[in-house]
């Protein structure tokens, strides 16, 4: 149909995507008054396709076979009457060949020319692109087909620390930082491996490691008209193994004068490759040079953290990439672009923090959510928006990427948006999956973070600290409370399992911690911790708790924590065995002993993976194994993979 400036708009559109971004831009479609068509894998869980008019079915199998297949994907727009395509970010995104086969197939590809994702997708073009325009670089050696002795000797010009980075990669993946010279050879050799394990592609460059990384990125705006402007920047310097955790808008290190220069060599990267669509072009800054940023590269798609942007610009992106993608010009001129107050998005990962960030999994039995902002892009004084990729009933595995929802808040300024991001996730709440929720809301009370003092390397130094958290009594009498309390979580069933049984008994429950002995008399409730400590509780104890099977989840301020019954207790049996039990879903890799061999304590056992992790099993005492897991089965976190008999019980 034409709208009234004679351009042509569309009126159905396939969104090549799962999960919370699909959500999210389906969103945006019926805002729009488009219709939207899903894809979906057929044994993908996601809850995506309802928030659709249409839904095609991929088939199942691995991913090339389903979302990363550009034939099924063309297929089910050609099928289906779109007109164009939104990747969303992953999967199909950056993939110029993806780009190549919609214009073939006469579908509009909702982003930038295929041309720009081949140059920016290679880190070595793209320098050269950039450096063209006059945009800094990090000072290194990067041009296609360097040999090791040639990256060794540019190494030494550059100056130590180095960090090696794959030419055609992301997301840290290949990515090594190097401190003397020694240690390089190593380095490039297991950088190489894991560049051409990843993308295929080994060609690697090397940078000067900037000493107080922060990662700033630009968000871009392009149409085909020659206008670009920029939308301001994101602070995104709190990363795990390269990985954003918390992300803000606008960022705290910077000057209006240093924003309007970041901004400007942004919109000149963007030039650099005649870019039209929805972008990002990230910096890294030194804490203490902010006037010198310098590029490191240009996402050519839609970020995860794009909800900051919007909240303090009122923009929706999504709908500047339809207009854009239609022909239209922007109507949005760099003068008119105004950042009210201040946002802060969360990460919420299915992982386990406590355990070295091991990824989870499981059911989503009970979920709530603080809303009071639903719109995309709304602005308001501590507004939080939820952009959620699971639903109550939602099977989260080791399939796909580990993050499941998105916590956003915006305030008039950094410190109320912080408190309103860190209300907002105690009121959260996600039980039958362990996430990183506690993790993140004590990331948020950090001196440091609060002050703005960040760098990139900031969680890898303090994050085991900031995770191990030490759960109180109360936890313990929550679980062994007579009545699980609904509050605001209308599917929870209060006459379901219970673990506390009658007053005056006695239950033993664990987590993390240990066992305690929970006994309920009156209205007390007496807790015996592991240690000997006793404390004595008032009771009931108000908390949302959900009881099920496998034991009690309760929602406290440090995150939402499974308290188990010791697995005696759970299945009913004699006197327990050790058990291995998984630690996050996956695949069975290996089995390292033979089921009735007799190991040694620390003895390996078997071998679990999950998104390219392996976890190895040990046994915890001397015995004899019995295996409950073979190779090649798909398992769950807790699932018991095997025993072992004590030697003693043996003789007994």
């Amino acid at each position: 149909m034409l709208d009234t400036t004679g351009q042509t708009r569309f009126t159905k559109v396939l969104v090549a995507n799962r999960g919370e971004i699909a959500i999210r831009i389906a969103r945006t479609l019926r805002d729009q008054g488009i219709r939207s068509v899903a894809v979906r894998a057929d044994d993908d869980p996601s809850p995506h396709p309802g928030h659709f008019d249409e839904v095609v079915s991929l088939g199942s199998g691995p991913l090339r076979d389903t979302y990363l297949s550009i034939e099924r994907i063309i297929a089910a727009a050609v099928e289906t009457g779109a007109e164009a395509i939104h990747p969303g970010y992953g999967f199909l995104s950056e993939n110029a060949a993806f780009a190549h086969a919609c214009a073939d197939a006469g579908v509009v590809f909702i982003g930038p020319p295929a041309t720009a994702i081949e140059t920016m997708g290679d880190k070595i073009s793209a320098r050269h692109a950039v450096e063209s325009r006059g945009v800094a670089t990090v000072p290194g050696i990067a041009e296609p087909g360097l040999d090791d002795a040639a990256l060794i000797a540019g190494a030494e010009r550059v100056g130590f620390p180095v960090l090696i980075k794959p030419a055609a990669g992301g997301g840290g993946k290949g990515m090594y930082r190097v401190d003397e010279p020694a240690a390089l050879p190593q380095a490039l050799a297991a950088a190489r491996r894991e560049a051409a394990s990843s993308f295929g592609d080994d060609t690697l460059f090397i940078e000067r490691f900037v000493t107080r990384p922060r990662h700033i990125e630009v968000q871009v705006l392009a149409d085909s008209h020659g206008t670009v402007i920029h939308l301001g920047e994101r602070e995104c310097s709190l990363q795990r193994r390269h990985q954003k955790v918390i992300e803000e808008a606008p960022s705290a290190l910077l000057t209006e004068a240093q924003r309007a220069a970041i901004g400007a060599a942004a919109v000149e990267t963007a030039r650099s490759v005649g870019y039209v669509g929805a972008g990002t072009v990230e910096f890294i800054v030194d804490a203490d040079r902010p006037d010198e940023p310098f590029f490191m590269e240009m996402n050519t798609r839609l970020q995860v953290e794009h909800p900051v942007t919007e909240m303090v610009t009122g923009v929706d992106l999504v709908a500047q990439q339809l207009r854009i993608a239609a022909g239209e010009r922007l109507t949005i001129a760099q003068d008119d672009v105004r950042l009210e107050g201040h946002a802060v998005e969360a990460r919420i990962y299915a992982e386990d923090p406590a355990a070295g960030f091991l990824p989870t999994g499981g059911t989503v039995l009970a979920l709530d959510w603080p809303w009071s902002e639903t719109g995309p892009a709304g602005i308001g004084v501590s507004s939080v928006r939820i952009d959620a990729g699971v639903e109550w009933g939602t099977v989260v595995g080791s399939s796909y990427d580990p993050m499941i929802a998105k916590v956003i808040v915006h305030a008039a300024n950094r410190a109320e948006a912080i408190d309103g991001l860190r209300d907002a996730l105690a009121q959260s709440s996600i039980f039958g999956v362990t996430t990183n929720r506690g993790f993140l809301r004590a990331l948020l009370d950090e001196p440091s973070v609060r002050a703005g003092e960040l760098d990139t390397g900031f969680i890898d130094r303090e994050g085991e600290r900031i995770a191990q958290v030490s759960h109180g009594s109360e936890v313990f009498a929550m679980a062994a409370s007579q009545e699980p309390l609904p509050r605001r979580m209308g599917a929870w069933h209060p006459d379901g399992w219970r673990i506390g049984g009658a007053v005056g008994r006695r239950v033993q429950l664990r987590d993390g911690d240990g066992i305690a002995t929970v006994q309920v008399i009156d209205e007390r409730t007496v807790v015996t911790r592991a240690d000997g400590t006793v404390d004595e509780l008032p009771t009931p104890i108000d908390a949302p708790i959900l009881a099920t099977p496998e034991g009690t989840w309760v929602r406290t301020d440090d995150g939402d924590v499974l308290v188990e019954a010791p697995p005696r207790i759970r299945r009913g049996r004699g006197p327990a065995e050790p058990s291995l039990a998984s630690p996050m879903p996956g695949t069975v890799v290996a089995a390292h002993a033979v089921d009735g061999d007799a190991v040694a304590e620390g003895q390996a056992i078997i071998s679990v993976e999950a998104m390219k992790m392996e976890h190895v099993l040990r046994a915890p005492v001397a015995g004899t194994v019995h295996l409950h897991a073979a190779v090649g089965e798909q398992v769950t976190r807790g699932q018991e993979l095997a025993t072992v008999t004590p030697h003693e019980e043996q003789a007994a």
